[in-house]
């Protein structure tokens, strides 16, 4: 199910952010939800739209119950801008019959003004919540941010982060 999703979600994207700007603008989606096998349900919505000056998104979501207290949730999105800035997120959320639940996202943008892909997630179980998350960022002018954060219960919040100028050089995080 999860890979449903994702594949739904990036296909539409692609399919919507390649087609070359000159066509017209226009909006399109649909959605549907079925009984599945498991006993529960599987469904998924999606849309996308396309404006006069080239902008341009695509996102989808998918559901997969099995009736037996376990279901997932994948979803994406993404976009172009009429300047040429991309970006796309995706994430998963699961739930177990047992009450686990889990999540990771991904994003990733960039433009004009730099890059960003940050990627993490979490897990919550009846013993507690552990997260993490890392992300990397370049500006415009070629300094970069690498940073990373995390949780769990026995060692607390922990954070780590490095910047480099444009030549490579160690220097603050501001």
């Amino acid at each position: 199910m999860k890979t449903m999703g994702a594949l739904f979600s990036v296909a539409a994207a692609m399919v919507l952010l390649t087609t070359p700007a000159a066509e017209a603008a226009g909006r399109i989606h649909g959605g549907g939800v079925v009984a599945n096998p498991e006993g529960g349900f599987s469904g998924g919505r999606a849309a996308a739209a396309r404006g006069p000056n080239g902008g341009a998104y695509a996102r989808g979501r998918a559901i997969q119950t099995d009736g037996m207290g376990n279901g997932t949730v994948a979803s994406g999105r993404a976009f172009r801008g009429p300047d040429g800035a991309t970006g796309a997120r995706t994430g998963t959320t699961s739930r177990s019959d047992d009450g686990t639940v889990t999540h990771q996202g991904r994003l990733a943008a960039n433009g004009a003004k730099g890059s960003v892909e940050s990627s993490g997630g979490f897990t919550k179980t009846e013993d507690g919540i552990t997260q993490s998350r890392t992300t990397t960022a370049t500006g415009a002018n070629g300094g970069t941010y690498q940073g990373s954060t995390s949780y769990d219960k026995n060692t607390g919040l922990t954070h780590s982060a490095s910047c480099t100028d444009a030549s490579g050089n160690s220097v603050p995080c501001r």
